[in-house]
C-alpha cells in the first residue's frame, strides 16, 4: 500500500526515509493524440551535473517548495535513473471551464520542470470525468456541464495548455516527442459499467475509499455526497492505471488535495497489474503568505487564457504582489535559478531599492511563460502606455487593448468635442461630481491621455481625440475610464 511521505528537516538537513521496493520501469511504449516538441537548447535543463549523474527533478521541486508529499521514495532514484530512461509524467485537468486559471498554474509549472529535466510530459483533459466532477475541495456538488459546453471547455483547455507547455506543434509526429494532450473520454467510452465493476470495483475497499479526506469532509457536511462523486476516485484511479498500462506513465501529479485520488491509481495498479514502479506526487496549494488562497482578483478568477483575460491584466496582478510573498512566488511560479532569487530578496534590504523592482521580474517571468514573448511585450507596452505622465505616445489600438480592463463609455464626438475636462470626468463616469473632479485637478492627478492637466478652464479638442476615436481619463495612477468616440 503507498504511504504518505512528509519530508523531515533536523537542524536545517533534509533527513530522507528510504525503502527497498523494487523499481520495475512501465512500458514505453509511445504516446499518441496531439503532441509536440520542445526546442531541448532552450528548455532542458543542463542534463548532468558535475557528478554526471542526470539532474533530478524530484530535488529541485524540493528546494523550490513545489513538493508536498511523494508516495514513495524511489521516485527519487527513478528521476536519476540514466539505465530506464525519461519518466513519463502525467497531470489531469477537468474541463469546468473554458480556461485553465492560476490555481492550475503549478500543476503546469510542474510538468514543466519535468521536461525541461529531460522527462516527458502527458496533460490529461478530463473528458469524462469532466462528466462528473472532483468532489475534492468542494463542499457541494459540482453543476452538469451539456455537452455542448463541455465540448467547447475542451478545446478551450487544449488550446491554453498547448500554448503554455508545447512549443512547435506537430501533430501525429512521435520523433522526439516530449508533450503530449490526451483526453480520457477516448477510453472511457468504450468501458461498459459490468465490466468496470468486475475488473476495477472488485479491487476497491469501500472502508479505504471512505477515509479519503475528500470523501470525509463531505460526508460531515450538510449537504452529503453522491454516489457518482463517491466514484470519481475510482475514475481517477482507472484513468492512471489505463496510462500506466498502455501509454508507459510513471507519475501522477497533482495538488495536495489529490492525494486521495492519485493514491486510488497507484493501488488499483499495485493490485490489478501486481506492478510496482507507479508514483505519485503531490505540490502545495497556492496559498498567500496569510494562508489564503492565491488566484483570485475582485474580478474573480485569473484565467490563463488571453481571450477571458488580457496579458496585460495577467501582469497587474502579479505586479501586486504584497514583498510577504514575492520571493517565494519567485521559486514556486518562476523558472529563474536560487542564486538570482537569493539576489532579488537581497536587493530588496539595500538603500535605494526600488519598490515593486522585484515584482516587476516576478510579473515578467510569469506572463512570458503563460503568454510567450508577444503576451510580455503587449503586457508591457499597455502599462508603459498607461502610467500617468508616461512619454509614451498612446494610439487608438493601445487604449483599445486595455478597454475590457477598465472602465469605458461612448460618447458622441460633436458632444465630447470643446467639452470641459471637468464635464467629461463627470459624464464618463470617472468622478461622481464636478468638486471632486476640481479637487484632485488642483492636486495635480487628472491626467488626459496620461497628459497631467494643469488647467480647470481645459476643453476637449480634436487633436486631444486619439486616431479621432478614443481618449483616456485618469483619476490619479489607477482609477481610468476609456472614452470612446461614438
Amino acid at each position: 500500500m503507498a504511504s504518505r511521505t512528509f519530508l523531515c528537516f533536523h537542524h536545517g538537513k533534509l533527513l530522507l526515509p528510504f525503502t527497498t521496493t523494487k523499481f520495475i520501469p512501465s512500458s514505453k511504449r509511445s504516446l499518441s493524440s496531439i503532441s509536440c516538441s520542445l526546442n531541448t537548447s532552450q528548455h532542458i535543463l543542463e542534463s548532468k551535473s558535475q557528478l554526471g549523474s542526470p539532474t533530478n527533478v524530484v530535488k529541485i521541486l524540493e528546494e523550490r517548495g513545489l513538493l508536498e508529499s511523494i508516495t514513495n521514495e524511489n521516485l527519487r532514484l527513478a528521476c536519476s535513473d540514466q539505465t530506464a530512461g525519461p519518466l513519463k509524467v502525467y497531470c489531469g485537468f477537468d474541463p469546468t471551464a473554458e480556461s485553465l486559471h492560476l490555481g492550475n498554474l503549478l500543476g503546469l509549472i510542474v510538468l514543466s520542470w519535468f521536461q525541461r529535466c529531460g522527462h516527458k510530459a502527458v496533460a490529461l483533459i478530463g473528458g469524462a470525468t469532466g462528466r462528473i466532477g472532483d468532489p475534492s475541495g468542494k463542499s457541494q456538488e459540482r453543476p452538469e456541464l451539456d455537452l455542448k459546453t463541455l465540448e467547447k471547455n475542451i478545446v478551450g483547455i487544449m488550446d491554453t495548455i498547448n500554448r503554455i507547455l508545447g512549443k512547435n506543434l506537430d501533430i501525429g509526429s512521435q520523433k522526439n516527442s516530449n508533450f503530449v494532450i490526451l483526453n480520457n473520454y477516448d477510453w472511457w467510452k468504450e468501458v461498459r459499467l459490468l465490466d468496470f465493476l468486475k475488473q476495477v470495483g472488485r479491487y476497491a475497499r469501500v472502508g479505504s475509499m471512505m477515509s479519503k479526506e475528500s470523501v470525509k469532509k463531505r460526508l460531515e457536511s450538510e449537504q452529503g455526497m453522491s454516489y457518482t462523486e463517491f466514484t470519481y476516485q475510482l475514475l481517477q484511479g482507472h484513468d492512471f492505471l489505463y496510462l500506466f498500462k498502455n501509454e508507459g506513465v510513471s507519475v501522477q501529479i497533482g495538488g495536495s488535495d489529490q492525494w486521495g485520488n492519485i493514491t486510488a491509481g497507484t493501488e488499483l495498479i499495485r493490485k490489478i497489474l501486481q506492478a510496482e514502479g507507479a508514483y505519485g506526487l503531490t505540490f502545495p496549494l497556492l496559498l498567500k503568505s496569510d494562508g489564503t488562497k492565491f488566484g483570485k482578483s475582485e474580478d474573480g478568477a485569473i484565467w490563463l487564457s488571453p481571450s477571458m483575460l488580457s496579458p496585460y491584466k495577467f501582469y497587474q496582478y502579479f505586479f501586486s504582489v504584497p514583498d510577504a510573498d514575492v520571493v517565494r512566488f519567485l521559486k514556486i511560479l518562476t523558472f529563474l535559478n536560487m542564486e538570482e532569487i537569493k539576489e532579488l530578496e537581497s536587493s530588496m534590504t539595500r538603500p535605494g531599492y526600488v519598490p515593486n523592482t522585484v515584482q516587476r521580474r516576478l510579473a515578467e517571468e510569469i506572463t512570458r511563460f503563460v503568454h510567450g514573448e508577444d503576451g510580455l511585450n503587449e503586457a508591457l507596452k499597455a502599462t508603459e502606455a498607461l502610467r500617468p505622465g508616461s512619454e509614451t505616445k498612446l494610439d487608438w489600438k493601445t487604449i483599445e487593448g486595455i478597454a475590457e480592463d477598465v472602465p469605458s463609455c461612448s460618447l458622441p464626438y460633436n458632444q465630447v468635442l470643446n467639452l470641459s475636462i471637468v464635464d467629461l470626468s463627470v459624464s464618463s463616469g470617472l468622478f461622481e461630481s464636478k468638486s471632486a473632479a476640481r479637487r484632485l485637478l488642483k492636486q495635480g492627478g487628472l491626467y488626459l491621455n496620461n497628459n497631467k492637466v494643469d488647467n480647470e478652464s481645459k476643453r476637449i479638442e480634436a487633436e486631444d481625440i486619439v486616431d479621432g476615436k478614443v481618449l483616456l481619463l485618469s483619476a490619479g495612477k489607477k482609477n481610468k475610464v476609456v472614452v470612446r468616440m461614438s
